[in-house]
């Protein structure tokens, strides 16, 4: 009686394959094999061919085949562009700004170009002669760090041989800055409060040196520079000082960050302020803001 086949004895039945010329029936090579090794090799190739097909086709293949490859490629170059759209555009409202405080200077307005008319500007806007002992204990401290004989730098500076206000174009502080309170002296407010953006670089208005880099109770990281023309820049509330005192500093020059230091705060913003000849000006009567 023939034995049942089985499905193990089929695929582990050992089978030759001949190969022989058809003209002379010569044997030219034989292979050996059973079922479970074709099944194996087969099985092992498919999925090495799967493998290969879908690491090709997410690689190298995928700008051909994926319909959104194209869109993505597309949309980092957009992206790209927009960011340099957007730097381009800042730099130009930069020089715009620029060139608009250069042709009011050319046209002579607000008259900011002559020493007699800043004392003209001064009675118009209702500034008065600022008493040292109404002025806010910080404000003096301001003063004395800048006035006193004794001050090697600011004797220096103000002695100094250069240009004096009228010579001067002066830089705005914080690129693209909202005034939030404006020059008071009426409430001893002494300057402009400029809202920018967080980490918001502050610049120098004008080319001088740091009399004063420092940090109070009331006011936070406090920088103070002496111009020529016996002027003086005051940036207060900073979060970071990017200066020292006795250092050089050029127009439009970094100086410190934006913050929201000190106790007489409320929120993130630049307290600035102009003296000159030891009284305060309003700082908008002489930059564009």
């Amino acid at each position: 009686m023939k034995p049942k086949s089985t499905l193990s004895t089929r695929l582990t039945n050992r089978y030759l394959l001949v190969i022989r010329n058809e003209a002379n029936f010569e044997e030219k090579t034989s292979v050996s094999f059973n079922y479970a090794r074709v099944l194996v090799i087969t099985t092992a190739s498919l999925i090495l061919l799967f493998c290969l097909s879908f690491y090709l086709s997410s690689t190298i293949l995928s700008r051909w085949f994926h319909p959104a490859s194209k869109e993505v490629e597309i949309n980092k170059k957009l992206l790209l562009l927009s960011a340099a759209v957007d730097s381009l555009s800042r730099q130009l409202e930069a020089r715009e700004k620029i060139l608009l405080g250069v042709s009011k200077v050319i046209e002579g307005e607000n008259g900011f170009l002559k020493e007699d008319s800043l004392t003209g500007l001064k009675a118009a806007k209702g500034v008065r002669e600022v008493n040292i002992d109404a002025v806010d204990p910080v404000d003096a401290q301001f003063r004395k760090s800048f006035e006193s004989a004794g001050t090697g730098i600011v004797r220096s500076v103000a002695n100094a041989s250069g240009p004096g206000i009228q010579d001067m174009l002066l830089f705005n502080p914080v690129e693209a800055g909202i005034i939030s309170d404006k020059f008071n002296p009426r409430i001893n407010h002494y300057g402009l409060d400029l809202v920018a953006r967080k980490d918001e670089p502050i610049r120098c208005v004008a080319d001088g040196t740091v009399i004063l880099a420092s940090w109070t109770h009331d006011t936070g990281h406090v920088i103070t520079v002496q111009h020529a023309g016996n002027l003086v820049s005051v940036y207060k509330h900073n979060s970071v000082l990017l200066k020292k005192e006795g250092n050089l500093v050029k127009a439009g020059e970094a100086i410190a960050i934006i913050g929201n230091s000190g106790q007489l705060t409320t929120g993130p913003h630049l307290h600035f302020e102009l003296w000159h000849n030891s009284n305060p000006v309003d700082p908008e009567q002489f930059i564009s803001f």
